[in-house]
């Protein structure tokens, strides 16, 4: 099975993609080896190969869902010649939060730790090189100059192809575009989270030809429709402890699932097919990168693709979404002060 692409440099790249993360991390359930490489599997056989992973993605460890999906290469009936893999540095200025065994977390992003980094990524994948490899968060104490500078001579070295940059600044990916090529930049991007509209990134992106790589589409879950209240999750999922989840913003949140749900049963599709549908038609430029560790949520995820929505129907969402304000922020307070510098 072919899926339309759409471009990351001069790559021909499926979409909507595959965010791995919560296979490894953060959600309940996560660390399900055998059914996460029956999903991997099957979202090769569908033609989804733009995997998104880091290394900061493990319940236990660092680079333990990189492994995974090394696992998946070498046992799991997957070719990696056929996978577009986009993979984070974990800590090295947007390349994350190295998470230390004790627990903390710190952002780096000297060149020193980009070459050391990525060295480590490639261990734990068990291959030659990453196609698209993005900065997680920024370095307040490092130049994005010297970053960018440090991932470009990667690339020179043939480790990386493409570089990237999550959750920064329309003026940080600026000062980058000015050292290398910068092809992607990941941002959050979802019916719930259009803040990306009017801080200048997606303004940035297209006026200098960058993808938008858009994660969490679904609202972490929220956009499917099938969390009815906060009951649904447990305290070790870290949605429980996020501003949007919260005991108070949960039932106010999920008036707007509820309106997307009605909307997306007259338009005859799932609310995650309408979400996905309405984050691709914003513009050609963006591909979503939906996680799931079900195959039921992968087979209804490709499906949007099947989903087309008319230019009065994008304004009839457009005035759902002017109607309604998200209560929450998107991350707790500690995880907001790293974002978009």
């Amino acid at each position: 099975m072919s899926l339309p692409t759409r471009k990351i440099g001069n790559a021909d790249v499926p979409y909507p993609g595959l965010g791995t993360m919560g296979m490894s991390a953060f959600y309940d359930g996560a660390g399900k080896t055998e059914s996460n490489l029956t999903v991997l599997k099957a979202a090769y056989d569908s033609g989804c190969r733009f995997w998104d992973t880091a290394d900061m993605y493990g319940n236990h460890h660092m680079g333990e869902n990189e492994q995974l999906l090394a696992k998946a290469f070498k046992e799991g009936g997957v070719k990696r010649e056929d996978i577009f893999l986009g993979t984070y540095s974990s800590s090295t200025t947007k390349f994350g939060n190295f998470r230390a065994p004790d627990g903390t977390r710190s952002i780096i992003g000297t060149p020193a730790y980009v070459a050391s980094a990525i060295d480590k990524s490639l261990a734990d994948l068990q291959v030659p090189f990453v196609d698209l490899y993005y900065q997680h968060r920024v370095d307040k104490n490092t130049p994005i100059e010297e970053t960018v500078g440090a991932m470009q001579k990667l690339k020179e070295a043939g480790k990386i192809r493409h570089i990237g940059l999550s959750e920064c600044s329309a003026e940080t990916l600026r000062r980058a575009s000015k050292v290398a090529k910068v092809d992607a930049v990941q941002w959050e991007y979802s019916l719930w989270e259009t803040s990306i509209e009017t801080n200048g990134v997606l303004e940035a992106c297209k006026e200098l030809g960058i993808t938008l790589v858009a994660y969490s589409p679904l609202g972490r879950g929220m956009l499917t429709g099938k969390l009815k209240s906060r009951a649904d999750l447990s305290p070790t999922d870290f949605r429980y402890h996020s501003p949007r989840f919260s005991e108070e913003n949960f039932p106010k949140n999920l008036e707007l699932v509820d309106k997307i749900t009605a909307f997306a049963e007259k338009k005859g599709c799932t609310p995650a097919q309408l979400a996905l549908a309405w984050v691709h038609a914003q513009w050609e430029g963006i591909i979503a990168i939906p996680g799931t560790t079900r195959l039921e949520g992968l087979k209804e995820n490709i499906g949007s693709v099947g989903v087309e929505l008319t230019d009065e129907e994008l304004k009839e969402v457009r005035v759902l979404l002017d109607s309604f304000v998200v209560q929450g922020d998107r991350y707790p307070a500690a995880a907001m002060a790293s974002l978009n510098v």
